[in-house]
Order: structure tokens, then sequence, then C-alpha cells
């Protein structure tokens, strides 16, 4: 007898990450029955799904970067909706991404208002635009947050949420092995390690790459003895490969899991892009300087809404800046080589970072009986047990 299908829709290689083990752990608990379909990236392919759609050209993010792909991602959609209808799946599981995975998950309550609907990953709404609580409720059937303060406030709202837990947790990002990694790329011990994480989006990296160079710069006359190491993804690997290529620093570019985590044990700072690989270095204990640049107009519309002091969510959960967060005007060499120089050169300054996330990991779920995606599997296979909704 086959087991349910499942449609599941992974915007960018965050998304990816989550959906790989929500796959994973929907095998183990239903003994390899499930079926999968959708989109997703690299790894969600490697547990057996077959895309529709390169996820590379929805990984989009920006004014300027998304309206030229406006008419391919409204094709992109249509085709997804069409997909959905036609396999007519026991469920439909959208992972973040909201600005394609919410408007495929409304089409899709329109067309199909039988299939059930789950979004995992809440949208920020104790952030910016509360009134997405209300919207996500009158399209799905289940929400998962990653967070422990977010249900009440779809709750409020009509709409099912559990909060299962973040992902990151389960990463492995803290089971690094640093002498690995420097017996493989010939490190040697008198070197420092500065891991540099410029994004997963193609116009992150193109913002953020030269800052980066230009702060490795200032630091190298007080601080020799640098290699740096960039773990990206597939997405945007060739390009950020082009762009160090002539960095005047020993710099090594890796990709895949195991290397960016050994690189994370053998590093001493790092410095990185705003976004899920924070919690990473939070939970790998790396002392870390984080940064972004956006467009202006794009920052013009965000500052409008925004309701938060910080964007890193180690400081959202802490309330306080445990981490330097350098963005917009303040996203400078000059500023970016004095933080990093700070925690190269102060071991108080990089306790009090190491120490200060072992209550956040807590709070996203690492020390729960079940991990994260485990406890989203069994909400899922919930949803589908209830059976299709009434029309």
């Amino acid at each position: 007898m086959s087991g349910p299908l499942l449609f599941l829709i992974a915007g960018e290689p965050s998304g990816d990450v989550l959906g790989a083990r929500l796959m994973a752990a929907l095998k183990r608990l239903t003994g390899g029955r499930v079926r999968f379909a959708g989109i997703g990236g690299e790894r969600m392919a490697a547990e057996g799904l077959e895309t529709l759609v390169p996820q590379s050209e929805l990984a989009l993010f920006g004014v300027f970067e998304l309206l030229p792909q406006l008419p391919n991602l409204m094709r992109r959609m249509d085709q997804t909706v069409a997909e959905i209808a036609r396999l007519r799946p026991d469920a439909v599981v959208t992972i973040d991404s909201p600005g394609f995975t919410v408007r495929v998950a409304k089409r899709v309550r329109a067309a199909a208002p039988d299939i059930p609907l789950i979004h995992y990953v809440a949208p920020t709404v104790w952030a910016w635009k509360p009134q997405r609580a209300r919207k996500y409720a009158a399209i799905y059937d289940h929400l998962m947050a990653v967070l422990p303060f977010e249900p009440p406030y779809f709750e409020a709202e009509g709409l099912d949420c559990t909060f299962v837990g973040h992902s990151v947790v389960e990463s492995g990002a803290g089971k690094g092995d640093a002498a690995a990694f420097r017996a493989r790329h010939g490190v040697s011990p008198a070197k420092h390690v500065v891991a540099v994480l410029p994004g997963s989006r193609r116009s992150e990296v193109s913002r953020l790459l030269p800052d980066f160079r230009a702060t490795l710069e200032r630091l190298l006359p007080t601080h020799p003895n640098l290699v740096v190491v960039i773990p990206t993804v597939a997405t945007v690997r060739d390009h950020v490969a082009a762009a160090v290529a002539d960095w005047p620093v020993d710099t090594i570019v890796v990709e895949g899991d195991a290397e960016k985590y050994d690189a994370f044990a053998a590093a001493e700072v790092a410095m990185a892009a705003s976004g899920t690989v924070a919690l990473e270095l939070a939970l790998a204990g790396l002392p870390t300087v984080i940064a972004y640049r956006l467009s202006r107009v794009t920052v013009a519309l965000y500052r409008r809404f925004i309701k938060v002091k910080y964007v890193n969510l180690v400081n959202l959960m802490l309330d306080r800046m445990l981490v330097p967060e350098l963005l917009q005007e303040d996203c400078r060499p000059d500023k970016l080589a004095a933080a990093v120089a700070r925690l190269l050169d102060d071991p108080a300054a990089r306790r009090e970072q190491i120490q200060g996330v072992a209550e956040v990991a807590r709070w996203l779920g690492a020390d729960a009986e079940a991990p994260p995606s485990e406890r989203a599997a069994h909400v899922v296979l919930d949803v589908v047990a209830k059976g299709k909704r009434s029309r």
C-alpha cells in the first residue's frame, strides 16, 4: 500500500535544508512509504525529490532583483498550481519564502479547496506586518513555528499553530573537526582562520563581498597570519569563486555541511550575512560579526514597517546586542575591521558571545526529546490523517 503524497515547496537554500530534514523525518516515521513531489534544492533532491522548478529561479530578494523576474515567477506559480491540481496530494507543505510560497498556497486554496495546506516557518508578525497572521489564517490549515513565542499570534486569528523548534539545532553546526579541516587544506596552526559567509543569494554576495574584502585588507597589517574560508552553496558557488580569486589573503572556498562545520570549528571569528547561518554560527560557538546591505529603496520600504531593534535572532531573543550588527550605512570596512579585530584580540569579548548563546539554543529546541524535524513530521502526518478538507 502506497503512503501519502506530499507536495513540498522550498523557494531558497535555507528552506531546502528544512525541507530535506523534514523529508528524512517523514521517511523514518512512515517506514519509507511517504511520497514526495514539489520544488526544492540539492538537499531535497538528495532525499528523493525531483524538483518541478529550479530553486535558483526563486531565490530572489529585494525590489530591484525581483521586478525583472516577475513574469517568470508568475509563470512558475501557474505551473506549480497546475501540478498540484493534477497530482491531488494528501497535503501541500510550503516552507518559508513567503513571496512565492504563500502566493502559490492562496491560488491552491481557490483552485482545490479540499487539499490541506501547511506552512513551515511562521512569518515574523512580531517584527513587522502583524496583519499577516490573519492572512495566513485565511489560507492555511496549520502553521509550524520555529520560535516558542510565535503560536499565540496566529491562534488568536483561529489558525492552528504548533511550535516545533528550530531545525538549526540539529544541523551539527557545533560538531565540526578543526584539526581535520586544517589538515585537508594545509592550514598551519600558526594561521588564524576567519570564516566569511556572504549569503546564499547572488544579490547578497555581490553587495557584501567587496566590503568583506576591504575589511580583510584593513586587518592584514595587524593580523598578517589570516586565512579566509568561505562556505558557500551551489546557487552562488561560481560567482563567489570568481569574486575572491584575486583576494589579497589566502582564501579557501568550500561547499557542503561537513566542510562548513569543520571550517566553523577551525575558525576564530566569522563575518556573515544576516540570516539562518547566524544561528549556525552561534550554535557552533564561533564569535561573529553580522553585516547586511540592501538597496536604498528596499530599505526605505522596510523601515516603514519593521518594529524590532535587531536583525539577528540571537540578539532579538536576548533583547540585547550580543552579536555585533553592522547594517546599511554601518556596513563599512572600517567598522567591520574594528569589530572583527576585537573578537580576534579580546578573549573576554569572545567568551561573552560563546556563553550568551546557550540560553538561545535551549529556546530553539536544543534540549527537546525529539528533534525539530521529527516534531514537524508528526504535525504533517497528523494533518494528513484528518483527511481532505470539506469544501
